[in-house]
C-alpha cells in the first residue's frame, strides 16, 4: 500500500475505532489481576493472528510480543493489560462482570489502542527495521519474588535487540486530542520501606521496668518526617511516608514491638540515596533508648526518565496529526515502564481521555474511573505514526539513534 501522508494515519485509525472500542469493551467486562491475564492475553492473540502478525504468548508468564518488519533497528511499542482490585460503581453496560476486579486505570484502553496500531501498521508501507508490539502483564503489581510484569518480559528476551521504546497512558483531566510530552524525568522512582521497633516489655504500671517500643517508634516517626526537610536540597523534590503503623496487644502492656511501613518517590539518584540513608539514621534513634530496630528496603524501578530527541520525534508527530502538544509536568506517581527507559533510549506521554461536558474527571484507581472512547484512535495513531517515523529517521542514520544529551 502505498505511504499514507500523516493526517491519513488519524482518519484511518478513526475509521476502525468500532473496532477498537469492541476489543476494549470486552477486556473491561472480563478484567484480570497482574500475571492473570489470561483472557486479555488470548485475545490480544487472535486479534494478532486475525491480522497476520507473528508473536508469542506467554512471554512474562501472561504477556504477548509480537514484531512487525524485519532487521535492525527496532523500536518497541509497550501497553499494560492488568486491571485493579476494586469493585466497579460505574453503570456502564460494559462494566465488570467479575467481582472485586476492575480496569480502573484503562489498561484494557491501551491494550485496545496498541492493537489498533498494529492495525495501522500493518497496512503502511514501512521503512526497513522492526516494531515490536510488547503487551505486558501485572503493572500494577509484583509477584511472589517481588518482580513486576516489566522484568518478567525482559527476562523472557521481550526487550533483546530494542533500540528505543515508547509507551503512553490516558489522561482523565485532558479531552482528547491533547498530547502531554516533556524530557527528563517525568515519573517517580518508588522504594517500599519496612521498620520493626524492638523494646522490652512489662506491666504498664511499672514502664520503667521496660522499654517502650510505642514511644520508640514515635520518636522515630518524627526523624523520618524531618528527612526531606532537613536532608535534602529545597530545589530537590523526594517525598517520604509512614503508612501504616502497629504495636501493642493490651492497654496495661508496653510494648515490646512496633512495626511500620511507608513508601519513598524520588525522581533523582542522589536523593534516593539520601533518603534511604536517612531512613537508616532515624531508626538509629530507637538504639539510644535501650531499643532495637530491623529496616528493610525493598528498592523499586528507577524514576522515568524521558529522551529528549524521542520527546521531540512525539510532539513532532503529534503536531503532524493535528493534536494539542502540551508539557507534562513530573508526577510522583511510578510505572515498572522506566525499566524498560533505562535500557534504551524511551518515551512516556500521555494522551488526553476525559471528558470535561461530563464534569470532574472519573478519577483513575476508583471504583467510578472511566475515560473517553475517542482516546482511542487518536493513541492507535500517535504510536503507529511515531514507529513509522522513527524507521524513517534511522534510515537516514544507519549508525541508529543513541542517547540523547
Amino acid at each position: 500500500m502505498a505511504h499514507r501522508p500523516e493526517r491519513q494515519v488519524l482518519q484511518r485509525a478513526e475509521a476502525i475505532a468500532p473496532q477498537l472500542i469492541e476489543i476494549r469493551r470486552a477486556i473491561h467486562r472480563h478484567p484480570e489481576l497482574g500475571f492473570e491475564e489470561y483472557f486479555t492475553s488470548r485475545l490480544v492473540s487472535q486479534v494478532l493472528t486475525a491480522e497476520g502478525i507473528p508473536h508469542r504468548v506467554g512471554v512474562g508468564r501472561t504477556g504477548v510480543v509480537a514484531d512487525i518488519g524485519a532487521g535492525r533497528p527496532v523500536i518497541a511499542l509497550r501497553a499494560d493489560m492488568d486491571a485493579l482490585p476494586i469493585n466497579e460503581r460505574t453503570g456502564l453496560p460494559f462494566a465488570s462482570e467479575v467481582p472485586g476486579v476492575m480496569h480502573a486505570c484503562g489498561h484494557d484502553a491501551h491494550t485496545a489502542a496498541l492493537l489498533g496500531a498494529a492495525k495501522l501498521l500493518k497496512e503502511m508501507e514501512l521503512p526497513a527495521g522492526t516494531v515490536r508490539l510488547i503487551f505486558q502483564p501485572a503493572e500494577e503489581t509484583a509477584d511472589e519474588e517481588g518482580k513486576s510484569g516489566a522484568d518478567r518480559m525482559v527476562e523472557d528476551g521481550a526487550m533483546d535487540g530494542v533500540d528505543a521504546v515508547i509507551g503512553l497512558h490516558n489522561v482523565v483531566d485532558r479531552p482528547p486530542g491533547t498530547v502531554l510530552v516533556s524530557p527528563g524525568p517525568i515519573l517517580a522512582a518508588t522504594d517500599m520501606f519496612e521498620v520493626i521497633i524492638h523494646g522490652r516489655a512489662s506491666h504498664g504500671a511499672y514502664p520503667h521496668r521496660g522499654v517502650d517500643a510505642i514511644v520508640l517508634a514515635a520518636q522515630v516517626v518524627n526523624a523520618i518526617q524531618s528527612i526531606i526537610a532537613r536532608r535534602i536540597d529545597p530545589m530537590e523534590v523526594g517525598v517520604i511516608t509512614v503508612g501504616t503503623i502497629a504495636g501493642g496487644r493490651k492497654a496495661n502492656i508496653i510494648a515490646d514491638r512496633v512495626e511500620l511501613t511507608g513508601t519513598i518517590r524520588t525522581f533523582d539518584g542522589v536523593v534516593r540515596q539520601k533518603i534511604l540513608e536517612g531512613l537508616e539514621h532515624a531508626c538509629r534513634l530507637a538504639t539510644l533508648q535501650d531499643g532495637n530496630y530491623e529496616l528493610r528496603i525493598s528498592r523499586g524501578h528507577p524514576a522515568t526518565v524521558n529522551d529528549p530527541g524521542m520527546c521531540r520525534l512525539v510532539r513532532r508527530v503529534a503536531r503532524e496529526l493535528g493534536l494539542r502538544v502540551e508539557e507534562e509536568k513530573p508526577s510522583p506517581v511510578s510505572e515498572d515502564f522506566s525499566l524498560y527507559s533505562s535500557m534504551v533510549p524511551g518515551v512516556y506521554f500521555l494522551v488526553g481521555a476525559g471528558r470535561p461536558e461530563d464534569g470532574p474527571p472519573r478519577q483513575a484507581h476508583t471504583a467510578t474511573y472511566d475515560l473517553d472512547e475517542r482516546f482511542l484512535p487518536i493513541a492507535a495513531a500517535m504510536l503507529a505514526e511515531t514507529a513509522r517515523q522513527y524507521l524513517l529517521e534511522a534510515a537516514k542514520k544507519p549508525q541508529g539513534r543513541k542517547k540523547s544529551s
